[in-house]
């Protein structure tokens, strides 16, 4: 069994950057791939940003530019800097990722965090 855990949100004005960090424990075989989704109030959840284990990124047009995630593959840990924000970058911010365990090394399980929630003043 793989959990994630997310860290780092919190209320910023606008203008202002946060970090965010999710960290990835349990029964851990490999982690293909990581990456941030976001839920704004009343929306469907998006994606935001998403890094391989190889170090590959895609981001949302609405980000880039402005956020950079990054990754520890040490440390099963994913990073979401994030700069410049505003008040559409409001929205609870999960991890996600793809990942095998020890007992089904071949078998890709997706696995969410619980969300941190991140608010930009304006």
């Amino acid at each position: 069994q793989v959990q994630l855990v997310e860290s780092g949100g919190g209320l910023v004005q606008g203008g202002g950057s946060l970090r965010l960090s999710c960290a990835a424990s349990g029964s851990i075989y490999s982690i293909a791939v990581m990456g941030w989704y976001r839920q704004a109030p009343g929306k469907h959840r998006k994606l935001v940003a998403t890094i391989t284990s190889g170090g590959i990124t895609t981001y949302a047009d609405s980000v880039k530019g402005r956020f950079t995630i990054s990754r520890d593959n040490a440390k099963n840990t994913v990073y979401l800097q994030m700069n410049s924000l505003n008040d559409e970058d409001t929205a609870v911010y999960y991890c996600n990722a793809a990942a095998s365990t020890t007992t089904f090394r071949d078998r890709y399980l997706n696995i969410w965090g619980q969300g941190t929630l991140v608010t930009v003043s304006s």
